[in-house]
């Protein structure tokens, strides 16, 4: 692979502006490559008709060379000035100056040298900030594991004084026959005269310890993290000016590579040390104060490994792929065969029975939604693991999610089909009764598996999808994250799959699966409920803004919350309309089904996408786009406005013939969970965008101590 390739590949997305622009360079040396290409033709053109009149002149006899010596080549003749000026302080900016700028082409030489002195200020700068701003960090990290070290002593033996083991202090440095002890981002700090003077009164158990060690543990692993990400950075672009310069001398034919990567290597960039001692020491006193010196076990929780892509789960995708099209085929034949769409079976089945089994298709399409997101959203560097604070090393790629989708869908088509063939199978209708208890027998099998709390199929993604959704279902109680709220924006989509569930609960607790009265529909608590159910994930969803609102203080979750409120506006009515019907209600639903649509197409493109910006670089988009085809961006706004239209279905209740409503129904519901994968795509495009225009990279990890410094106290006072 070219370097240009895997310098891209190998960027931190979050930190992409402040890498060396790679390609910028190279497309001013391709300029400067053309230039030389053109001289030299000419050049060779005016050689050869030389040669030919000394031919003409001098005939047989040869000329003595004047091409330099190897002595000479060996002298390099001087190119470039590099010189490193003072600039704020302690900061340095480097500034070139070719010496060939009156040569032909030299203007375009010196405007890639300007090019290259900005690109490595801006890189020497960033890493000198981050590297300060981690200094800062490892003093607030040695002070918090100098008053572990403290709580330690104190749980184990009460009233003693405190023990002393290896924190992030540095060791002994030896300079000539000077001892002199250092710190690593501060100085020697003593957390029982800091944090409380009457450390005696403190009482702490072990329960209270273990978190204590289990929060700074989390800490020191994020930290790490933060230090190899800017040893990577460093290297990176350390690289990249390596190459560059060869790059520059091999179209060039001059000798300034030297020169300018000795003032690479002089550089913050080049010579500082400090994020590489830093490794080595978290490394010490992480394996020292958090895994009993096993020095193995210490750096497996540093470095966790990354997913790796199993044969088997390809395999096994494969497998039930395949199995998935038998199945749809051998369904769509018995079907046709038994002609049950002609039948009064066919309506039970319809009304009852495939609404039953379309709550599981409708979480299998959700799936595979997400599934292509993480694909895109991997194929264009967007960090969803970071955005949604995914545990590390424990995401799911698309093709564990597919495998999932396809799985499930094996399962439910298999159900289907022995549901199917015990209800026509003459032999086998005397256990109708059986033969109904298929579905929640499947519904009970997924949720066992959902809460199975060993070690198998994806069990950390399992919690974390439980976790999250606990935290929406108990809104506001909960301070709401990204990944609360996303979850929640995405159960507004399954508002049929609410419905589904209601079917079951009504099917299965009056026992019509029994009798097969198909009392559900005419039923008014399931009537009343079939309104709560449709604005539960919206009302959810309202609680939220309200959070946010009361913990941000932005206007911007008001507004946020008044447009789940209009939906939920329009949904009540539009179910009203649904059962009651009339010209009022219609023109009713209409109305506040228009406004919510507009109000939902207007925050989706606007707010949640960030584009139709008018003044930004690419036209009605944004400044920054990750998907590099513009057409992609303005395909589904469009795409977005038709499936929002498409609600107005169940207001104005176009009639299709060959359609049964119950299918009507879930063609529309499978289109509104379409759209919201394609919104799920672009709102975390944008939310990583916004990462990037403030270049986080890791979530903050909250610190078990607090300080106060006892002169500043005074000073308030």
């Amino acid at each position: 692979m070219k370097f240009g390739k895997e310098f891209k590949k190998q960027r931190v997305p979050e930190w992409t502006e402040a890498y060396m622009d790679y390609n910028g360079l190279k497309r001013i040396l391709r300029e400067i490559r053309s230039k030389k290409l053109s001289k030299h033709h000419a050049m060779h053109m005016r050689a050869l008709q030389h040669k030919l009149r000394l031919d003409r002149t001098f005939n047989g006899l040869h000329l003595q060379s004047n091409s330099p010596q190897k002595g000479d080549m060996d002298i390099e003749e001087k190119v470039i000035d590099v010189d490193a000026l003072p600039r704020d302080g302690s900061r340095q900016f480097y500034k070139t100056n070719f010496l060939r700028q009156s040569e032909e082409g030299g203007e375009i030489e010196a405007l890639f040298f300007q090019k290259l002195d900005e690109e490595l200020n801006k890189v020497n700068t960033f890493y000198k900030d981050k590297a300060e701003a981690l200094m800062h960090e490892a003093n607030l990290l040695n002070k918090q594991m100098e008053a572990l070290i403290a709580l330690r002593v104190k749980v184990a033996n009460p009233g003693q004084g405190q023990g002393r083991e290896m924190t992030l202090t540095t060791a002994v440095a030896t300079d000539g026959n000077n001892n002199q002890e250092e710190t690593v981002g501060g100085s020697e700090f003593n957390p029982i005269q800091t944090t409380n003077e009457k450390e005696e009164e403190l009482s702490f158990n072990k329960e209270e310890l273990k978190k204590v060690e289990e929060k700074l543990r989390r800490a020191f692993i994020e930290f790490y993290h933060k230090l190899l990400l800017l040893k990577h950075y460093s290297f990176m672009n350390l690289s990249a000016f390596s190459k560059i310069m060869k790059k520059y001398e091999k179209i060039t034919s001059r000798a300034a590579a030297r020169a300018y990567i000795e003032a690479v290597d002089k550089s913050y960039l080049g010579s500082s040390d400090e994020v590489i001692c830093l490794l080595e020491r978290v490394e010490s006193v992480f394996v020292k104060n958090f895994s009993h010196s096993n020095r193995r076990k210490g750096m497996k929780s540093l470095r966790p490994k990354k997913r790796k892509e199993k044969h088997s789960v390809t395999f096994f995708t494969g497998f039930f792929s395949g199995c998935l099209i038998a199945l749809l085929v051998a369904i769509v034949l018995r079907m046709v065969s038994q002609d049950v769409m002609d039948k009064v079976e066919g309506t039970f089945y319809m009304e009852d029975i495939f609404p039953l089994y379309s709550l599981f298709g409708y979480i299998i399409l959700h799936m595979l939604m997400y599934a292509a997101n993480t694909y895109f959203w991997r194929r264009y560097r967007v960090n969803y693991p970071f955005i949604f604070g995914f545990k590390r090393g424990t995401e799911l790629g698309y093709r564990d999610v597919f495998l999932l989708s396809t799985g499930l869908a094996v399962l439910v088509l298999a159900s289907f089909l022995v549901n199917l063939h015990l209800e026509m199978d003459q032999t086998t209708r005397r256990y109708k009764t059986v033969t109904e208890l298929v579905p929640l027998g499947l519904v009970i099998l997924v949720l066992v598996i959902l809460f199975c709390p060993f070690n198998i199929i994806y069990c950390s993604s399992r919690f974390f999808f439980i976790r999250c959704l606990v935290r929406c279902i108990c809104a506001p109680l909960y301070l709401v994250t990204l990944p609360d709220f996303f979850l929640a924006d995405q159960l507004t989509s399954q508002v049929q799959a609410f419905r589904s569930f209601e079917l079951y609960i009504c099917y299965y607790g009056l026992g019509e699966h029994s009798r097969r009265q198909q009392k559900c529909h005419g039923h008014s608590v399931y009537n009343t409920f079939y309104f709560i159910v449709a604005i539960i994930p919206f009302w959810l969803r309202l609680l939220q803004c309200i959070r946010r609102l009361c913990e941000d203080r932005e206007f911007k979750h008001l507004f946020n919350g008044l447009k789940y409120f209009s939906t939920i506006v329009a949904i009540v009515i539009r179910t009203t309309f649904e059962l009651k019907r009339g010209t009022t209600w219609m023109v009713c639903a209409l109305i506040s089904s228009a406004v919510a649509i507009t109000i939902n197409t207007y925050w989706d493109i606007v707010v949640d996408w960030g584009l139709l910006r008018r003044h930004s670089k690419n036209i009605y988009l944004r400044n920054k786009l990750v998907v590099p085809h513009r057409s992609v961006y303005f395909g589904a706004m469009v795409l977005n406005v038709v499936l929002r239209l498409v609600w107005m279905q169940w207001v104005l209740e176009f009639h299709w013939p060959s359609l049964h409503k119950t299918t009507i129904t879930t063609i529309i519901s499978c289109l509104e969970i379409v759209r919201r994968g394609i919104w799920s795509f672009f709102r975390l495009e944008n939310e990583h965008l916004n990462n990037v225009g403030k270049y986080r990279t890791f979530k903050l990890v909250p610190l078990p101590f607090s300080y106060y410094n006892e002169e500043d106290n005074d000073k308030d006072n």
